[in-house]
């Protein structure tokens, strides 16, 4: 059938279900934009090609469909650098569309160019270019397979000469891939093992959320062994909270219970999950890895299998598949041994943690140091970060879609949120982007109209996104709730200088003569400041009514004390030690 090269690429997407795009406008995508909207294709214009990608990740993590990041070539394109590396991490299915320089002059150092399959070859998990417009709907279908199959972005290049021409092509149906369901071999061994162990434990990671039925097939095999579950660093939503084997997140600032609990595995079932190592590292002094346990490791990625940790199963295969087909092979004994002891067990755990996670309000010092206390001393009647948290969970809808930046006062906030089904907690994952938080439940809300959203920054995060008020303000943008903490610091940094940097505040403080809540009202969106507990509950209470019944859109500036938590990288950092010295007077003036 005849068509322009534009028309075709845009009843693939059709054909695909992908009715999302998140970017900028630029003249090099403008032949397939231009007919959007006949074809039932939303463009989302946003501030920041950056934040547009975040948005496109938190709306296809919040519904599962997959969306596409556009943007004009060049400059627009480098701004998805990393929006996309941070899918890839959060193993999103995206698609992305980077229209290249002209086939006629690239190479020619001209306007907008740059090496755009280079540039991506380490943030996607595949890429390719279209060379003839012939050709136009066979990669595009190709690459949105492998975006599925592989579970990330994926990356398709097409020099803006493809576009205005007249083909003879045929629409051809989405390529689609059966999940696996594990090596026969290695699905009976993991239940020969499961069957014998007497203090199993499951970790979940995000390949249980992307499995269809991933989290219902891993509850069954946790009530079949009453097995205790844990869920990987920012992967809350991975089994329901309020189930009695819910254990709580490992690594940063989690739960103390599942830390407790699979230290004394004896096996552990690590169900869609690579094992990042951040993402297990000691907490509250414990070093609770197993390191004698049995380790089964489920991941659809082999190269993720025994990357992290010493495996003694490794299969490769979809969550679900794999958990029932565990369950279908297990003995008919299995878990039976110390079932009652081992219940018992887990319910003191959780009930002795859950009492003593409420009664925490103030953040620690290290031995030598003593910055939280100055800062409680210098604020006594701001609300510490914690006390925030609890402020927030009094007032946050159980049914509600989170998002959570990376930062120190977001991380001290991982313990607190839980979620009775998956798609609910949008974290910015391993690659740790600042600036996540808003975008991601923007996208997110697109997705879910009909669900409350808030997301959470610390204020150095948000100021990385703050240009995204400009532009979710419109008619068109469907209103949310996002909550800043406001305490004027890159907290993170700034816990490091504490602890190795003898308060040596290097690029730590942020400018108190800014409003974020005046900056949200400048926009014409609803800015509050809360500077108690009560007042926040109450702000946010009335700011998700105002989301879900009128259509507003509101900034809440949480006004908390410049306490920090546990540094992040205790595994990477050192005290320095001086040798050489340095001076000031060292310092030679350059000749121009």
């Amino acid at each position: 059938m005849k068509m322009t090269t534009e028309e075709a690429f845009v009843k693939s997407l059709q054909r695909h279900g992908i009715q999302h795009a998140f970017g900028i406008i630029g003249s090099a995508m403008m032949p397939i934009s231009d007919i959007f909207p006949r074809a039932g294709i939303t463009f989302w214009d946003c501030a920041h090609e950056g934040s547009a990608g975040m948005m496109a990740d938190g709306y296809t993590r919040a519904t599962g469909k997959m969306s596409m990041m556009i943007a004009q070539n060049g400059p627009g394109i480098t701004n998805f650098v990393t929006a996309v590396k941070t899918a890839y991490w959060n193993h999103t299915p995206l698609l992305l569309v980077t229209p290249q320089a002209a086939n006629k002059t690239i190479g020619q150092g001209g306007f907008q160019e740059v090496e755009q399959m280079k540039l991506f070859e380490d943030m996607v998990c595949y890429q390719e270019e279209v060379r003839d417009p012939s050709r136009v709907v066979e990669v595009l279908t190709r690459v949105i397979s492998q975006a599925k199959r592989l579970s990330g972005p994926a990356q398709l290049n097409i020099p803006r000469d493809m576009w205005t021409q007249i083909v003879d092509i045929e629409i051809t149906n989405p390529i689609e891939f059966e999940p696996s369901s594990g090596g026969t071999n290695s699905v009976a061994e993991a239940a020969a093992i499961l069957s014998s162990a007497k203090n199993p434990v499951i970790l979940n990671g995000a390949g249980v959320v992307l499995s269809k039925g991933g989290i219902q097939a891993s509850k069954d095999l946790a009530e079949r062994l009453s097995a205790p579950v844990c869920v990987g660093y920012q992967h809350n939503d991975a089994f329901p909270g309020n189930h009695p084997l819910f254990a709580g997140p490992l690594g940063y600032n989690g739960s103390k219970a599942g830390m407790q609990l699979i230290k004394d595995a004896d096996v552990v079932l690590c169900l869609g999950t690579r094992l990042n190592p951040f993402s297990t590292l000691p907490g509250y002094g414990m070093e609770y890895w197993p390191t004698n346990a049995k380790i089964i490791q489920v991941d659809i990625n082999p190269d993720r299998i025994g990357l992290t940790k010493k495996v003694t199963v490794g299969i490769v295969g979809d969550a679900a598949k794999v958990a029932q087909g565990i369950i279908s092979q297990l003995a008919d004994d299995a878990g039976d041994a110390g079932r009652n002891e081992r219940e018992a067990h887990i319910a003191k755990t959780k009930s002795a943690w859950a009492q003593e996670l409420t009664s925490m309000t103030d953040e620690n010092d290290d031995p030598g140091t003593n910055w939280n206390e100055r800062a409680r001393a210098a604020k006594p009647d701001w609300m510490s970060p914690r006390m925030a948290w609890r402020a927030i969970q009094a007032a946050l809808p159980r049914e509600a879609i989170i998002s959570s930046d990376i930062g120190n006062n977001c991380a001290i906030g991982n313990a607190y949120p839980d979620f009775d089904t998956g798609r609910k907690y949008l974290a910015p994952g391993l690659f740790g982007p600042c600036g996540y938080g808003l975008p991601a439940v923007a996208g997110a809300k697109i997705g879910c109209p009909d669900v409350p959203v808030v997301g959470f920054s610390g204020d150095g995060a948000f100021g990385i996104a703050v240009n995204e008020l400009t532009a979710i303000g419109r008619g068109e943008w469907p209103a949310m709730t996002q909550v800043v903490f406001r305490n004027y610091q890159w907290g993170a940094e700034k816990r490091n200088s504490t602890l190795w940097f003898d308060d040596n505040f290097v690029g730590t403080e942020l400018d108190e003569g800014v409003s974020y809540a005046g900056i949200a009202n400048a926009c014409g969106l609803k800015g509050v400041v809360a500077r108690t507990q009560d007042e926040l509950t109450a702000a946010l209470n009335q700011a998700v009514k105002d989301q879900m019944e009128n259509g507003i859109t509101t900034l809440i500036e949480a006004m908390i004390n410049q306490e920090l938590g546990d540094p992040f990288r205790r595994d990477a950092m050192k005290k320095p030690v001086e040798v050489a010295g340095i001076s000031a007077d060292d310092m030679v003036e350059q000749t121009v």
